[in-house]
């Protein structure tokens, strides 16, 4: 399992936005108490599954554990700001890079195409995710998530408004593709009873 140093250094970008939003000398101790709170979450969960780490240490339990000793500091709303903004960044940058090579000939049927493996290894069951698959349809890849680790965990961790963030990330990355459509009604994020993917080309 990895220390909580080790995965907070991996997430210093954000030890940036919580300098804007106040001194760094305020910044270093928001940083300091956030390192210890992550150690504290890590012991808790000890024997979670290696597929399921794969999401809770690098996105939720840092991002709970820096957003949670940041409310104790900021105001709700600017501990939000902080752990949206640094998502945003990161989640429209692998859009874009995602989008430029969507415009290499016959990589949008591979895309496509590798929707199923990719989904079935990253957010399957052994991931901590319930999952619907659909039956394959040519040029088009549908899939629902009727459970998952990001809405319980954050649930459990008291901040299970930060769910939301990491559902919008969907529609950062797959929701300006060239040729391709990011079809969704709802997320367990906010309110549904799924998160519906449905991505085809056009």
């Amino acid at each position: 399992m990895k220390t909580a140093a080790r995965i907070m250094k991996k997430n210093a970008v954000i030890k940036g936005e919580i300098k804007k939003q106040t001194s760094k000398d305020r910044a270093d101790v928001i940083w300091s108490r956030a390192t210890e709170k992550l150690a504290s979450i890590l012991e808790q969960y000890t024997e979670l599954p290696h597929g399921v780490r794969m999401h809770t240490d690098k996105y939720i339990f840092p991002a709970a554990a820096i957003y949670l000793t940041a409310k104790e500091a900021l105001e709700d709303s600017a501990a939000y700001r902080i752990i949206e903004e640094v998502a945003s960044r990161y989640s429209s940058a692998a859009g874009r890079k995602l989008a430029a090579l969507m415009r290499i000939p016959g990589m949008r049927s591979l895309f496509i195409k590798a929707w199923d493996p990719i989904a079935r290894r990253m957010f399957g069951v052994k991931n901590g995710f319930r999952n619907v698959f659909y039956p394959k349809k040519k040029g088009e890849y549908r899939m629902d998530i009727t459970a998952c680790p990001y809405c319980r965990y954050f649930k459990e961790l008291g901040s299970p408004e930060l769910t939301r963030i990491f559902c919008e990330n969907d529609e950062r990355v797959y929701g300006n593709l060239p040729g391709i459509a990011f079809e969704r009604t709802g997320t367990l994020g906010t309110g549904t009873d799924r998160c519906d993917f449905c991505v085809k080309k056009v």
